[in-house]
């Protein structure tokens, strides 16, 4: 990995502006252009925005920066391959890094998805310098900022950067906190960590007064570092700078190699994680890539690339004693990363890091986990701390019942459509939910809501503990209730909060995401005409958990019972979240229901949901319906694909098409159809 080298106090940007625009025939120019054609193709497009004529490209994804395959180089070649996942096409290798861009433009929520810090890697060894956008999503945001790559949202720079100009260093740290201005200045967090390890600098200290808190900022408060042998504070407020101790840190295969590479760039080859009892790594994310890789990338050696990912780790996990979840001798792997930290590893009141976006699903047992890239987790192995900004919290109050038809899953694409989240007001937020309703709601539904807040731009999501949290964790670990209780955090009533939003639960039908964005959620009465679907995926952390066996064993015994199996043409894949859900689903004699209905059943990992198992899509043409938690492009293939809930993708599997799941529910009478 490269040396970060000290920021220049005032950076100029000699090279090329790339436009991402939405019309990518625009882009397609710029990357074509050629000579003299360029400049004037800049000016231009420059002029445009400047007359609010040129729509930006928004919501663009880590997987569209830098796709999944991608992701199994972590070293410059990264840099060949920067936007080549861009919908309709429209980057191909190497033209951005030989096309000269210093300056990257975009839209709104600029780096959306994955935690995966490879996304500004490549643009870092494309040439890029600068990201410009609308708005930036946290994680991105702040793997750019451990890396030294500058970021803004001011769209006033293009014009002094076309002319030239030297840009002060304060242009890019306005409104940052203090640790995160620091690490801009500096050119990364490994420089910021060596002189603070030295010493050299310091985070301010905090000075916020007892007050009222919400439960993120309570368990903050109680991790903020203060000095060796001291830790905790009496009370933080959103914008308060910090480093926290933390309690859980994990990563997976995809990234554990480059977070090493990193650890021992930064501290030598003989470094050692710090308390390895609290480190965990997972075999995943690409335990069944041999099953889909597509021959064009079997022949780029991206197959042997990814079964080294799984290697360099498991030697990593050996040296540092750190435990790995690995294969499982039953089939496919131990756990999905996010269902074993909630089954296995967390506990009320932690502090928990993981290098993948969902690891905010702890949240389901008042935590505060959230997803970091390689630079922050290669820091905590060894520091054993994170950096945090205090964030403002969203509260989501659920008011009334939840119909029979309706999951978490409906609730939480009700949310992310709304005009709050749709306009980027919920990045860096965390989403706290509260309702009587939520008392009925199993752990596994309720971890839907904390694993999806992160679709929403969110820090992380996380519900308040009760007896079904506590009947939970002491029935799945053994523990002893008091001891677990004495963890549990709840916000003070008059807790500060950035919105307050009620959901009316009676007035929610079942939803679809549209393809594209999460956020693109309708009511199914709203999609028209007949959407015929060729695949049906039932699986991934937030689909896959003991709850979503419920549902699609419910809808597909009453289809057996109507005489009915997948409908012709159709591919139904059900796959588990860990081997503790498969084993949940062979003692309810769910597995028989699955396999009699014609199902694909599939063993734990994360697989389709990342492109990398069964189900994902083969072709641009396949059209599927998942209980995923995305569906960006590319993510899952090529295809076409709809969000719903575990009920609709099952009776949409037997109908063939995408249907409201009411005539195989238990109680259609308590439903208005």
């Amino acid at each position: 990995m490269p040396e970060v080298e000290k920021r220049a106090t005032n950076p100029k940007f000699t090279g090329r502006i790339l436009f991402l625009t939405e019309d990518t025939s625009l882009v397609r120019q710029q990357l074509e252009a050629q000579g003299d054609e360029r400049e004037c193709l800049e000016g231009k497009l420059a002029e445009r925005l400047a007359n609010d004529d040129l729509p930006l490209m928004s919501n663009i994804s880590t997987d569209e920066i830098t796709p999944g395959w991608v992701c199994f180089y972590y070293d410059e070649t990264l840099g060949q391959y920067v936007y080549v996942g861009m919908r309709e096409g429209a980057v191909k290798k190497d033209e951005v890094k030989n096309g000269g861009f210093a300056v990257v433009v975009s839209g709104l929520s600029k780096g959306c998805g994955s935690s995966r810090e490879t996304a500004p890697y490549a643009e870092k060894w494309a040439g890029i310098q600068l990201v410009i956008a609308k708005s930036i999503e946290k994680i991105y945001g702040q793997n750019a900022q451990n890396i030294g790559l500058l970021t803004s949202t001011d769209f006033g720079l293009i014009d002094r950067i076309r002319r030239g100009e030297e840009i002060p260093l304060a242009e890019f740290t306005r409104g940052l906190d203090p640790i995160s201005e620091s690490i801009v200045a500096h050119g990364g967090l490994f420089n910021y960590n060596k002189v603070r390890l030295a010493g050299e600098v310091s985070p301010p200290a905090l000075e916020t007064k007892a007050r009222p808190m919400t439960m993120v900022e309570k368990i903050i408060a109680k991790h903020a570092f203060v000095s060796a042998g001291r830790v905790g504070v009496e009370a933080v407020k959103p914008g308060d700078a910090l480093f926290a101790v933390v309690d859980v840190r994990f990563s997976h295969e995809y990234v554990t190699p480059m977070a090493e590479s990193l650890f021992k760039q930064a501290l030598g080859k003989e470094a050692r994680v710090t308390e390895p009892e609290s480190v965990f790594a997972f075999r995943d994310h690409l335990t069944f890539l041999a099953k889909v890789m597509s021959p064009k990338h079997r022949e780029m050696g991206l197959l042997e690339k990814a079964d080294g990912l799984a290697i360099t780790q498991q030697n990593f996990t050996a040296q540092q004693h750190v435990k790995l979840y690995g294969e499982s001798p039953d089939g496919g792997s131990e756990a999905i990363c996010h269902n074993a930290v909630v089954e296995d590893l967390a506990l009320p009141g932690q502090i928990v890091i993981g290098t993948d976006s969902h690891t905010c699903m702890a949240g389901v047992l008042d935590c505060f986990a959230f997803g970091v890239g390689s630079t922050d987790m290669a820091n905590a192995w060894y520091t054993k701390d994170i950096r945090i900004r205090v964030p403002e919290t969203v509260h989501y109050v659920l008011k009334g019942k939840k119909r029979a038809d309706v999951a978490a899953k409906d609730v939480m694409l009700v949310i992310l459509a709304s005009a709050y989240m749709k306009t980027s007001k919920g990045i860096g937020k965390v989403l706290e939910f509260a309702g009587e309703d939520l008392q009925n709601w199993p752990m596994d539904e309720r971890a839907t809501l904390t694993n999806m807040s992160v679709e929403a731009g969110g820090t992380t999501g996380i519900i308040e503990p009760d007896e079904v949290t506590l009947e939970y964790i002491v029935r799945t670990r053994g523990l002893d209730a008091e001891a677990v209780r004495q963890g549990f955090t709840y916000s003070d009533p008059d807790a500060e909060y950035a919105a307050v939003f009620e959901i009316d639960l009676d007035g929610i039908r079942p939803m679809v995401a549209l393809p594209g964005d999460p956020r693109n959620g309708i009511p199914i009465d709203e999609l028209g005409e007949d959407v015929r679907i060729d695949a049906a995926y039932g699986g991934s952390c937030t689909g896959g958990k003991m709850a979503d066996m419920d549902m699609y064993a419910e809808v597909l015994q009453n289809a057996l019972a109507q005489g009915k199996r997948v409908a012709p043409g159709v591919h139904l894949y059900l796959q588990f979240g860990s081997q503790k859900i498969k084993q949940y689903a062979r003692e309810k004699g769910y597995i028989e229901i699955f396999e009699r209905v014609g199902a694909e059943l599939i063993d734990p990992s994360c697989g389709a949901c990342i492109n990398a198992g069964p189900g994902a899509s083969p072709s641009a043409e396949t059209v599927t319906v998942s209980a995923q938690n995305r569906n960006f492009p590319g993510r899952s293939g090529p295809g076409k694909l709809y969000l719903a809930l575990p009920y609709v993708v099952a009776a949409s599997a037997i109908a063939g098409k995408i249907v409201k799941p009411y005539e195989f529910l238990r109680e259609p009478e308590l439903i208005e159809v």
